[in-house]
């Protein structure tokens, strides 16, 4: 059984403290402004994944592990290829195909800095997103009986920008079901930073917030169109519409004509969905060692020692515990214990009893 470092702290009467030892671009609906964006999340939205995109050809990739990041499959690469993140470079390898979904994960040579949490609950839909991309610009207005009902794609400059939406619900693709996250593009109701996506954004990271962690929820994959005026590929357009009402949606060499009414009926993106091939992901990186272990521990009032550390889903966990670290002796504080997506707390009542105690948490799997 492979296990990773331990994590570890310690408890000790005189002073009762803790130490750890270290074992570009979306289009947005408010502006047309290039240069909006173009920086790093700050406020509430600080930390939501910026610093976690690296340049991937003329795409992005997350880093996803400590030599493992992902990107979506259908934007090629070839082993050798540079993936750039915050300046360094980081040479492929190897990468790996999911059998049922647009995810690649691609191996480097080297070893990141730091790597995106996976968003593994099943509790998408309803929740805010940030997403990253280097499409294209906003372009001309799209005007359908004197309304703006969006705007076509325009220049494209590769410049990395991120946009707010709202995960809408959750599509089925290729046999998979729930395999794509669809975020629409709203008229009224959805955050200041409403945004869609054009060429160039596939492989741009979504990014969803649990428990005040962001994490690595979807990887950008398609959007709804081609559209046309009038039902031909005279008139053929891709656009970001904030009501496809009154044109034409192109599949193949189809057409369906999209009855224009009061209500808006926006376009969308769509992002393949990490939790859904969650297991597959882990299967291919779970084999690089990592330094994800955090063991946190609090003092009660009753000098019990309340240990807690973040869980992943499908994890195996355990702590231990030392009197004495000289003499490599450790025992069993818990028994296996399964990850939840959560944070888990265990409480050492014994601890009083001794004047220095020594703890370490371990993931089996």
């Amino acid at each position: 059984m492979k296990v990773r470092p331990y994590r570890l702290v310690f408890l000790c009467a005189a002073a009762m403290s803790l130490v750890l030892l270290p074992a570009q671009a979306v289009i947005l609906s408010f502006t047309d402004n290039p240069d909006y964006n173009t920086s790093a999340p700050t406020g509430t939205l600080a930390g939501s994944g910026w610093d976690l995109q690296g340049i991937w050809g003329s795409f992005l990739g997350t880093p996803i592990a400590p030599r493992y990041f992902l990107a979506a499959k259908h934007v090629g690469g070839t082993p050798g290829d540079v993936f750039t993140l915050n300046g360094v470079d980081f040479h492929t390898i190897a990468f790996y195909d999911s059998p049922n979904s647009d995810l690649r994960i691609w191996k480097v040579a080297e070893t990141f800095p730091a790597y995106a949490p996976l968003y593994t609950a099943t509790n998408e839909v309803g929740s805010s997103l940030v997403v990253f991309g280097r499409g294209t610009q906003r372009g001309a207005a799209v005007i359908v009986s004197g309304h703006t009902n969006g705007w076509k794609w325009g220049v494209a400059d590769q410049r990395r920008r991120w946009g707010e939406n709202v995960v809408s619900a959750t599509v089925d693709f290729n046999g998979v079901s729930g395999a794509l996250l669809k975020a629409e593009f709203n008229r009224t109701g959805g955050p200041i930073n409403e945004a869609h996506l054009s060429t160039g954004d596939s492989s741009g990271a979504v990014f969803l917030q649990e428990s005040n962690v962001w994490k690595l929820a979807g990887i950008n994959y398609s959007v709804d169109g081609y559209f046309s005026t009038d039902g031909t590929t005279n008139t053929q357009f891709d656009a970001a519409l904030l009501d496809m009402g009154g044109l034409w949606i192109g599949s193949g060499t189809n057409w369906t004509y999209i009855f224009n009414t009061l209500q808006d009926k926006p376009s969308s993106f769509y992002a393949t969905r990490v939790s859904q091939f969650a297991d597959w992901i882990r299967s291919v990186t779970d084999n690089e060692i990592g330094p994800d272990l955090r063991l946190e521990l609090a003092i009660l009032s009753n000098q019990v020692a309340v240990l807690s550390f973040p869980s992943a889903s499908n994890r195996l966990y355990r702590i231990q515990y030392s009197s004495d670290l000289r003499s490599n002796s450790w025992q069993a504080l818990t028994n296996d214990i399964a990850g939840t997506g959560q944070v888990i707390e265990v409480q050492d009542p014994a601890s009083p009893g001794e004047p220095c105690r020594f703890y370490r948490l371990q993931l089996l799997r």
